[in-house]
């Protein structure tokens, strides 16, 4: 199976919001009450309702004066993904299409992935005590659809496609560009299925992480300490085995204080 690619092309988005409407009908997320920020992104970041939100941002552009930057929010879809690397009970797991699948129905709640994403993107909801986030719309991929949000933008500021394919498209895109583009998402965390080109440099966009990756403390744990912890239990079977072995059982009898008999 081909691996997928999902590409946010921000010089053709219009910031009209369709992706995050597409997303919440076809995951069936409830709506929510929000409050007006003085900006027209609402909410205000991603959480347990809300999948996929649009980020507003304004940059000073000189003699211009105010330039919009958008940016579409989600799950990034790691190569290398943290979330996977600790999730306890199989809940998160990487799909055939290399996207980061998840199963609320294994979610016990530990709050590990929220922990340890880099991009903020696992959002635990108290009252259900499950996590939620994208899935790159999962069984719409098993159907042969290409997720809500790519079907919905009227700009093709979305697009999907196999890797290889996506990859020209990005080639060549950057090129009709001619410098004005930025490719994100390429370089860090084994490269993510969530690709973005950016009209401006990715620190001009708030909340996006300049060199995310997987926490040292994290790697340290499950690829060199816990193989080594797990060894434990082992070789202490192993020594209890090679003693009975050697020395046979114990004799309970010897280690019983001596009595006395009536007089």
């Amino acid at each position: 199976m081909s691996k997928k690619i999902k590409l946010y092309d921000a010089t053709k988005c219009t910031g009209c919001r369709g992706c995050q409407l597409a997303c919440k009908q076809w995951n069936n997320l409830p709506a929510e009450q929000t409050q007006n920020r003085g900006s027209y992104q609402n909410p205000a970041n991603l959480n347990p309702h809300t999948w996929l939100v649009m980020h507003f941002d304004e940059i000073d552009a000189g003699a211009d004066g105010v330039k919009w930057l958008f940016r579409k929010d989600s799950c990034m879809h790691c190569t290398d993904a943290a979330c996977v690397k600790v999730c306890p009970s199989g809940a998160l797991s990487y799909t055939k299409y290399g996207t980061v699948a998840l199963d609320q129905k294994k979610c016990i709640g530990c709050k590990e992935c929220v922990a340890v994403c880099p991009f903020n993107v696992p959002q635990y909801d108290t009252k259900t005590e499950k996590v939620g986030k994208c899935d790159m719309c999962f069984s719409r991929l098993e159907n042969n659809l290409e997720p809500a949000c790519v079907k919905a933008c009227p700009t093709g500021a979305l697009q999907f496609g196999d890797e290889a394919e996506m990859k020209e498209i990005i080639k060549n895109r950057l090129a009709a560009l001619k410098g004005k583009g930025h490719l994100y998402g390429d370089k860090f965390v084994g490269g993510t299925h969530m690709l973005y080109i950016l009209p401006e440099q990715p620190v001009h966009y708030a909340g996006l992480p300049q060199n995310p990756m997987v926490p040292a403390s994290l790697i340290a744990w499950k690829e060199w300490l816990k193989p080594l912890s797990l060894l434990a239990p082992g070789a202490v079977l192993a020594g209890t085995f090679l003693h009975y072995l050697t020395k046979g059982p114990k004799d309970v009898r010897k280690s019983l204080p001596e009595t006395k008999g009536d007089a």
